[in-house]
């Protein structure tokens, strides 16, 4: 199992700004997918960026354009870039983990986004 651990939450006004890290216990090199996910209150866990070994990203609609996933190997990190953010942004955001023989999760990052 991997062990993530999410930082870079907080709360900001609508058209700013955060960057979210999700920090692994091991190497991330050979972890085929590694992604970001959110749940607001009262809803299901949603994708929100993906981003394989090989550096091809994916998106939900709502966020393309706006939000932008990188990985670094080296430092076994994975992030998520959010800018003009907005108060529909509010949610707990997770880490996830996963290939063939993995499923991991973060314990989450609460992001608030309001005036």
């Amino acid at each position: 199992q991997v062990q993530l651990v999410e930082s870079g939450g907080g709360s900001v006004q609508p058209g700013g700004s955060l960057r979210l890290s999700c920090a692994a216990s091991v190497s991330i090199f050979s972890i085929y997918v590694m992604g970001w996910y959110r749940q607001a209150p009262g809803k299901q866990r949603e994708l929100v960026a993906t981003i394989t070994t090989g550096g091809n990203t994916n998106y939900a609609d709502s966020v393309k354009g706006r939000f932008t996933i990188s990985r670094d190997n080296a430092k076994k990190t994975v992030y998520l870039q959010m800018n003009s953010l907005k108060p529909e942004d509010t949610a707990v955001y997770f880490c996830n983990a996963r290939s063939s023989t993995l499923d991991s999760w973060g314990q989450g990052t609460q992001v608030t986004v309001s005036s």
